[in-house]
C-alpha cells in the first residue's frame, strides 16, 4: 500500500498524468520506493476508483490523449492519516543476509563475488543519495522546486530538512552494509586460508 501514498505525495505538488508521474518517481520518490509502471498505472486507476484522485482527459500530441490525475481532498485527508498512524513494521526477507549465513556451501569465489557486488551496489546507491541531497541542499531538485513553490514560507525550511534527513539515513545504512561486506570479505580470506 505504500505505493498509493508515495504517489499521492507526489500529486500534492501538481497534477500529472501517469507518465509524468512515472518520471517523477523515478527521480525522486523510486529512492525510497521502487514500482515499475507496471505497479503505477494499476494502482493509478484503483486510486481514481477510491476517489483519492480525479481523472481528466487532455490533449498528447496532435492526435491523442492521455489521463492527468489530480489528488482530491479524499487523497489528501488519506495521505494525512497514513502519515499519522505509526508504521507496521513486517518481518525480514532479505535474501543477502540469507545467502550470507551459508556461505560455508558457496566457492570462496563466489562468496568474494557475493561480497562485492553487495559493496558495489551499496556504494553506487550511497553516490546516488549523496547526489540527491546535494539536489535538495542546492535548490536544484526540480520536485522540491515545485513543492516549496506551493508550500508557505514558514514550512520550507522543514519541508527540505525532512527529505535531507530521509537520505542521511539511507546513506548511514548504505554505509553499514559497505562495512560488513568488507568484514565479509575478510571473513571469506581468513577462512579460505584456515587449514
Amino acid at each position: 500500500m505504500s505505493l498509493r501514498y508515495a504517489l499521492l505525495a507526489l500529486l500534492t505538488v501538481e497534477p500529472m498524468t501517469g507518465y509524468d508521474l512515472s518520471k517523477r518517481f523515478e527521480s525522486s520518490v523510486a529512492y525510497v520506493w521502487h514500482a515499475p509502471d507496471s505497479q503505477i498505472y494499476p494502482e493509478l486507476r484503483r486510486m481514481e476508483r477510491d476517489g483519492l484522485l480525479t481523472g481528466e482527459e487532455i490533449p498528447w500530441g496532435p492526435n491523442s490523449r492521455k489521463t492527468q490525475y489530480r489528488i482530491t481532498a479524499a487523497g489528501i485527508a488519506a495521505l494525512r492519516e497514513w502519515m499519522n498512524t505509526p508504521l507496521e513494521y513486517s518481518r525480514e526477507r532479505d535474501p543477502v543476509h540469507l545467502k550470507a549465513a551459508y556461505l560455508e556451501l558457496a566457492d570462496p569465489k563466489a562468496a568474494r563475488a557475493h561480497m562485492q557486488a553487495h559493496i558495489d551496489y551499496h556504494t553506487l546507491r550511497r553516490e546516488q543519495w549523496a547526489a540527491m541531497i546535494n539536489e535538495l541542499r542546492t535548490g536544484t531538485n526540480v520536485m522540491l522546486s515545485k513543492r516549496l513553490a506551493k508550500t508557505p514560507e514558514s514550512d520550507r525550511q522543514r519541508t527540505t530538512a525532512y527529505k535531507i534527513f530521509t537520505y542521511e539515513g539511507l546513506i548511514a545504512r548504505a554505509q553499514t552494509e559497505i562495512e560488513w561486506a568488507q568484514r565479509g570479505l575478510k571473513l571469506i580470506d581468513s577462512l579460505d586460508e584456515a587449514p
